[in-house]
């Protein structure tokens, strides 16, 4: 008795908070095919992506596609876990009179019958369109030569049959991806400074806060003594303060999307930085979460850190470490000043007749 073999299905749905756009061009990336074959997916209409899968071949297909923003399903795949060749205790006709037969679209060796096991296509069908498509080509004119591609290291004799039979016919509108899934555990994704798109961590994160900070600090020492030399330049220190302080929220808002990305999240969720005092919670939240292992519907993982990100990002920690013993320790000490004055300056209780010890009584007479 043969395993149970699995296929996967795509019907166009999107996983949750999911972009349409991003999830085309993640399954392109991840099935090495262009973006308008892609698009020919999202018709509504149940396309199987791979057959005759394994439960663990499955499940992995399943896990690349849905980190990717796809919703599939796995379903049994009647065609691979059915079989033609006759058992020995059915067999009614020796071995090697069975009749055998070639798919003519991959070139999979196999016992006669209506639908390739490996590719899944009918035979009469197909043989029907190829016919079709050799009559459209007769009648048309010649194209121009195009120059051969070399195929990718690595991969599989069925692929390069398949794709070798797919360069002799008009390209199908509903046709699957011919790349195997990807999931491109060891790509990292490409770090920008500007724009949402991406991923970084918690230690690249507070390090880049921390480098617009000192940038921010140091061109306000700048302009500060500038101001104080030069009268004229308040004008110019009041303008440049307000555009730092404008670039400086513009930055933290890409950061803290290219956070969330990293988390799992949508960059909507930028718009809590606009809530005061929940805003300071939420950065500490982005510090401590964790992000996504391997990629996910946002992209691939981000790059290690380097050593000097590691050091600008515990400079950060440190200031505020800082800042507060300074504030502190001073309000403190002041504390201890004015209890202490206070005690001194306070009256002293009044001695009673009683209290009086017989010793410093005056004699009576």
């Amino acid at each position: 008795m043969t395993d149970t073999r699995y296929k996967i299905v795509f019907t166009g749905e999107l996983m949750p908070a999911a972009a349409l756009d991003a999830v085309k061009d993640n399954l392109a990336r991840l099935f090495k095919s262009e973006r308008n074959k892609i698009d020919a997916l999202f018709t509504g209409n149940p396309v199987a992506l791979k057959r005759d899968l394994t439960a663990d071949e499955a499940e992995k297909y399943i896990g690349a596609l849905q980190n990717a923003g796809a919703k599939v399903y796995k379903e049994q795949d009647l065609a691979a876990s059915l079989s033609l060749v006759e058992t020995d205790d059915h067999r009614t006709t020796p071995l090697e009179e069975t009749a055998r037969m070639t798919c003519p679209k991959c070139g999979h060796e196999q016992v006669k019958a209506i639908e390739c096991t490996a590719c899944g296509i009918v035979i009469e069908k197909y043989l029907a369109r190829q016919a079709q498509l050799a009559e459209a080509a007769a009648s048309a004119p010649a194209p121009a030569p195009v120059a051969e591609t070399p195929a990718p290291a690595g991969a599989s004799s069925s692929l390069l049959a398949t794709l070798a039979a797919a360069d002799g016919r008009a390209a199908s509108p509903y046709a699957t991806p011919l790349a195997q899934v990807d999931d491109d555990s060891d790509a990292v994704a490409d770090l920008s400074y500007f724009g949402v798109q991406g991923r970084i961590g918690r230690v690249r994160y507070l390090g880049w806060l921390m480098g617009v900070w000192l940038l921010n600090a140091l061109l306000g020492g700048v302009l500060g003594g500038l101001a104080a030399v030069l009268s004229q330049s308040e004008i110019l220190y009041s303008a440049v303060t307000v555009l730092s302080v404008v670039a400086w929220i513009v930055l933290l808002v890409f950061f803290t999307a290219k956070r969330l990305h990293d988390v799992g999240w949508s960059a909507w969720f930028c718009l809590v930085l606009l809530v005061p005092l929940v805003n300071l919670l939420f950065i500490l939240l982005l510090l401590i979460l964790p992000g996504t292992a391997g990629a996910n519907r946002h992209g691939a993982r981000p790059p290690h850190n380097g050593k000097g990100l590691i050091v600008l990002a515990c400079i950060m920690p440190l200031i505020v470490v800082g800042t507060l013993s300074a504030i502190a320790i001073p309000a403190y000490n002041q504390y201890r000043l004015r209890a202490l004055e206070a005690s001194q300056h306070a009256p002293q209780p009044a001695v009673s007749a009683e209290a009086t010890t017989p010793a410093e009584a005056e004699p009576r007479e």
